[in-house]
């Protein structure tokens, strides 16, 4: 029998699959759980119709990332520390901060945890912070970190 997957079944398929399967463990597990229905040729099309809205909405956010990317790459975000000798912050400058100052001076809300920075910045000047937007595209967003007087 022809089922299509509603959900993940562990060694069987993924959601959205469709393949054949034995006639009583679709009747007796995948059709009575809810994890699969027959695969009926209007199941079929309401599928397939579902995969392109999809790739449809999959492809907007892609242009929409790569737009936000040209945006944040012309941005040089400037933030101001207390610093010691040598330019060693005391503290240091955190992905939280530099949310906040970005969202605060240019209207731009990034989740912090996207901002891909190894460590913390801990002196002054100019760091690149890589930030993720997507899973293929990653902006660089430039951060300038100046002496608080």
């Amino acid at each position: 029998m022809r089922v299509i997957f509603l959900k993940d079944v562990k060694g069987k398929g993924k959601k959205g699959e469709i393949k054949n399967v034995a006639d009583g463990y679709a009747h007796n597990f995948l059709l009575k759980k809810g994890l699969a229905k027959e695969a009926t040729n209007s199941a079929v099309s309401q599928l397939e119709g579902q995969q392109k809205l999809k790739q449809k909405q999959e492809k907007a956010e892609l242009e929409e990332a790569k737009k936000l990317k040209e945006t944040l790459e012309k941005i040089t975000l400037e933030l101001k520390a207390k610093s010691g000798e040598g330019g060693r912050l005391f503290g240091s400058i955190t992905t939280k901060q530099i949310a906040e100052k970005l969202h605060k001076g240019h209207k731009i809300k990034i989740d912090k945890r996207k901002m891909e920075l190894d460590d913390a910045i801990r002196s002054l000047g100019y760091t690149n912070v890589p930030v993720k937007l997507h899973h293929e595209v990653i902006a660089t967003l430039k951060v300038h970190v100046t002496e608080e007087s």
